[in-house]
């Protein structure tokens, strides 16, 4: 575990070339075995390229589900090299779902990775009461961001999956973040809970649900990270300006886990990091049985491999912490 902390902690020394960060949990991954990944509907470059480059890596070991003459043929336009993995075939994106989720029901993966099928195929099969992937845990989704101008990895959830998320949600929203941070050896997150402002007013129902939430953490139900909020995104990231506003607290102004009020909040704010600050930022839900790899049609290869990356990292710190004791 401390070399685990030792290699991914490094992403938080001082280092300003564009994406180092990222460049730094795809060299851990790298390290540590490859996950077994079932590659959902891989019918296009991006989604093709993006897991063979990451096997080529050693992060991952794909299992590619879908049509198999269009994969193949995809494949062939792109001088990508298949010949070595197992490709399953499925007539259609919505079988593609049904069977890629099946198969990691059989324990035939470690994780659920998105090709060119869109999002809600997906996560219907996904989220099914009687043949999906859920817990007991809420399933979220977190951006892992690599901002140029920020010194520390950037976790901002949740900007998808749950579009107005209560206050039992959030809860989940939260842990699933945290576990996903402290999996990763990054050690114990600060996690800012945003607001529009940093008062708890009955105007801004979100700042109630922000003082709620730190509550929850001072009493055990949220664990693993500390908390504080409402804050405004200001004085959440900049120490000048929570110092500005009297704010003292182990959270403001280097927060390392943001979490928005809800969907349409985190989806402007990752993409606002995205092309005003030309921020890198992978992704994946959590809370299912397995991460899933949950990319964008619009994520270049990279993405997609630092997405692989965190994912396969998660997979290991959970194989890990169910292997059995020597005898």
């Amino acid at each position: 575990m401390q070399a685990q902390t030792n290699a991914i902690a490094a992403a938080e020394s001082p280092d300003h070339r564009p994406h180092a960060k990222h460049d730094r949990i795809i060299a851990y991954a790298k390290t540590i075995p490859p996950a077994a990944t079932i590659v959902a509907y891989p019918c296009d470059e991006t989604s093709l390229r993006g897991p063979v480059e990451a096997a080529e890596a050693g992060i991952i070991v794909p299992v590619f589900v879908g049509p198999a003459d269009k994969i193949a043929a995809v494949a062939r336009a792109h001088k990508l090299d298949i010949s070595g993995f197992q490709v399953v075939d499925a007539p259609s994106p919505e079988a593609t779902a049904t069977l890629a989720v099946e198969m990691i029901n059989q324990s035939k993966g470690e994780l659920l990775m998105k090709g060119s099928l869109h999002t809600d195929e997906l996560m219907r099969a996904v989220t099914a009461s009687k043949t999906g992937l859920r817990t007991s845990r809420r399933i979220s989704h977190v951006f892992i961001m690599d901002v140029p101008t920020y010194p520390e990895t950037l976790f901002i959830t949740a900007a998808a999956i749950n579009i107005f998320p209560d206050l039992d949600a959030k809860r989940d929203i939260v842990q699933n973040a945290i576990d996903l941070f402290v999996a990763a050896g990054l050690g114990t997150p600060r996690v800012a809970i945003l607001s529009a402002v940093e008062t708890v007013t009955l105007k801004i129902p979100s700042t109630i649900d922000a003082a709620a939430l730190c509550k929850m953490a001072d009493r055990g139900q949220i664990t693993g990270g500390i908390l504080d909020g409402p804050l405004a995104f200001d004085n959440a990231i900049d120490m000048e300006a929570a110092k500005i506003k009297g704010i003292k607290s182990e959270v403001a102004g280097r927060a390392q886990i943001l979490v928005v009020p809800d969907l349409e909040a985190g989806n402007m704010l990752a993409k606002n990091l995205a092309y005003l600050t030309k921020a890198d930022s992978a992704g994946l839900v959590l809370g299912a049985r397995v991460p899933i790899v949950l990319t964008s049609r619009a994520d270049s290869v990279r993405t997609r491999m630092a997405s692989c990356a965190a994912a396969a990292i998660l997979a290991h710190a959970r194989r890990k912490s169910t292997a059995l004791p020597a005898a």
